[in-house]
């Protein structure tokens, strides 16, 4: 908007619709007190002011504008028709204003000169404006760059005082905090420890974790640099995410050593325990058949009954005691794994064969998408142990309805082959399915009404990691359960 300020009405007149005819708002004051309260109360873009006004004349009105900070930056035009010497264009100027125009009025002149104070004041009010807007932005930056530079100082303050290592990587997966104990494993925050000739090397496995965008968890033995012994530690690395981003990766190794070491004592009695179980074990299964032989007994005869019996206890402690060795195997790192490209397709009919076989006439088994013409590398009787396990928990847990299906399909993007195996049994409580591939673990609303010793789909959880897959469960109790794994194509 702008402001005409002159005592002659006439004046005020014609110069307003002047400057109307070409698109301008325009506010008139015919003294110079009237002119200095419409200038404090409204924002004006320029002001046309009179030079001989009675009471207060234009350079006092324009001196007294300059002094206040709502007013002293626009742009003041001078009308006179009286002082046109030097000495008072002289002063027009001191006094603030951007220009002297003496009358008569050349109407184009002025035109061209209210238009051209007109834009740049415009276009200094919007550069204001962005700074401003530019200095709130840099003010709040910098006020989140001071919250959180706190944040993380409590949080590397926190990692300092953690009794285990721990360290933090950026999106990129480079090394870039490390708390004081780490030093007891490396020299460097850049290096991670040393690990044994004989585990997995941590660099690789993170990077492989990496590309999934999944958390690592690795038990592993890295090299104290003071005493040179290798201590067992659990590795937890985490990623740390941003509306589906990860920004960076929080990790910690836990000393588990000593916790190894009672396992491992365990582990050795039940391995000394199995072995020296199934010797006497196979001499009883020997001599029971022979029995069997020698009284040939009519198979509708109770006593046959009673033999068959026997047999099929010998035969649930005979996977009890395989299974047992199977733990043994594991933790001492000497369950074997013989990959070969097979067809999964017929390692999966083989053990629903297996099952139909062993339950005759009490189960149905539905097989979807079948995979008949890819060949995956894998141990074809330890993927089948794994499927038998899983077929024989889904009816074991499915009393009231023996119904199972089993689903097979190909993600070629993440490049790997998935297995699922459903029933419509009793379910797992969300906060225990992901206990239940624990070694021993049970749940228990179903240990007392069905018998094992939780080790199945630990020994399947194993196998199904050292062939490089990924195994779980999702369940509804009272709905059933969905036990899967997979293993990648190549």
């Amino acid at each position: 908007m702008i402001l005409i300020v002159d005592d002659n009405q006439n004046n005020l007149y014609s110069l307003k619709k002047l400057l109307e005819s070409k698109d301008f708002q325009v506010d008139t004051a015919d003294s110079g007190e009237e002119a200095l309260g419409k200038a404090l109360k409204n924002d004006y873009a320029l002001i046309i002011l009179d030079v001989q006004m009675p009471d207060m004349d234009g350079f006092e009105v324009a001196e007294t504008l300059a002094g206040y900070s709502k007013t002293k930056e626009v742009p003041i035009i001078f009308l006179s028709a009286v002082n046109t010497e030097k000495r008072f264009i002289t002063r027009g100027y001191a006094s603030g204003g951007k220009d002297y125009v003496t009358k008569p009025v050349d109407p184009e002149i002025l035109m061209l000169k209210v238009k051209t104070f007109y834009n740049l004041q415009e276009q200094n009010i919007a550069m204001k404006k962005t700074q401003q807007s530019l200095e709130l932005e840099v003010k709040g930056r910098r006020e989140s760059q001071v919250t959180m530079k706190s944040q993380i100082d409590h949080f590397h303050l926190m990692l300092e005082s953690l009794p285990q290592i721990a360290f933090t990587l950026n999106e990129e997966g480079i090394v870039d905090f490390v708390n004081v104990k780490w030093f007891q494993y490396s020299d460097s925050e850049q290096d991670f420890p040393e690990t044994h000739p004989d585990d997995l090397h941590i660099k690789e496995e993170f990077e492989r974790c990496k590309k999934k965008g999944k958390a690592l968890e690795l038990e592993i033995r890295i090299k104290n640099i003071e005493t040179g012994d290798y201590r067992y530690h659990l590795l937890r690395v985490t990623p740390v995410r941003e509306e589906n981003t990860i920004k960076n990766w929080v990790g910690t190794f836990t000393d588990i050593d000593d916790q190894k070491k009672v396992e491992k004592e365990k582990d050795e009695f039940l391995s000394i325990a199995s072995h020296e179980l199934k010797t006497p074990l196979t001499s009883i299964k020997a001599y029971v058949q022979l029995l069997e032989r020698k009284l040939k007994l009519n198979k509708e005869s109770a006593e046959a009954g009673f033999v068959t019996k026997v047999q099929d206890q010998i035969e649930k402690l005979n996977t009890l005691i395989t299974d047992l060795l199977d733990v043994s195997k594991i933790e001492n790192g000497k369950l074997k794994i013989n990959k070969k490209p097979t067809n999964l397709g017929n390692v999966i009919s083989n053990a629903i064969e297996t099952i139909l076989q062993t339950h005759e006439n009490k189960v149905k088994i539905k097989h979807d998408g079948i995979i008949s013409d890819i060949l995956i590398p894998l141990d074809e009787i330890r993927i089948e142990q794994v499927l038998i396990n899983f077929l024989t928990n889904a009816i074991k847990y499915s009393p009231q309805n023996n119904q199972v299906i089993v689903t097979t399909f190909v993600d070629e993007e993440e490049q790997e082959v998935k297995v699922n195996v459903t029933d419509f049994g009793i379910g797992i409580p969300d906060f225990k399915q992901e206990a239940v591939f624990n070694k021993f673990y049970r749940v228990e609303e179903s240990s007392l009404q069905f018998q094992g010793m939780g080790i199945g789909l630990f020994i399947c959880s194993e196998i199904i990691k050292q062939h490089h897959g990924n195994i779980g469960v999702s369940s509804k109790v009272d709905e059933g359960s969905t036990f899967y794994f997979t293993l990648p194509l190549n």
